[in-house]
Formats: structure tokens, sequence, C-alpha cells
């Protein structure tokens, strides 16, 4: 009974007793860790904000490549060169030779 009593009359336990300090510490514990809206869950949902910032900087950042390519097309010779650089068209009348050199040979 010696030690309970000696226990009792320090200061830590008679604030840590407070009616006042439990219920705060209660409530903080709840709404950190047990509410619907609890530290977690805010968490991941910040983490998911900075991932579709990301992801929309680079769909802006391609939209803009693309309005540059879709200017640049506008112009017909452009767009002929375009046309027989990556699909290897021609005119009629045309012969096209395609020179590989070896290290360009997977």
């Amino acid at each position: 009974m010696g030690k309970i009593s000696g226990i009792k009359k320090t200061k830590w336990f008679s604030i840590l007793t407070n009616k006042y300090v439990i219920f705060t510490l209660l409530f903080l514990i709840w709404m950190f860790f047990f509410d619907a809206n609890n530290y977690f869950f805010h968490k991941e949902l910040s983490d998911d904000i900075k991932a579709l910032q990301e992801s929309k900087e680079f769909y802006n950042k391609e939209i803009k490549k693309d309005r540059i390519f879709i200017n640049k097309m506008k112009d017909s010779s452009e767009m002929e060169r375009f046309a027989r650089e990556k699909y290897y068209l021609k005119k009629e009348n045309e012969d096209i030779f395609i020179i590989e050199y070896q290290d360009s040979i997977k």
C-alpha cells in the first residue's frame, strides 16, 4: 500500500488522471487512428493527389508536343517528308533504297 499511495501523490499521476487530460488523449487517439477521416486516410489521399498532379504535368507536356507536331504537319512539304521517313511512302515512278549499316541491324 505504501508504493501505491506514494505514486498517487506524485505530480505526473495527478496530471494524467485529470479527466480533461484523459478525455483529450482519448479524443486524439480516436481521431488519429479510428475515425473515418484519420491520418492514414489523409496521407493516402495526399499521395494520390501528388501522383495525379505528376501525370497531369506529363500529359500537358505531351499535348504541347502534339500541338507542335500538328502545326508542323499543316505544311504539305513537312507532311510529305514525314510520310517518306516514317512510312517509306514514295511517288509514282520512284524507287526507294533503304541502306542499313551493319551496326544498325539487330
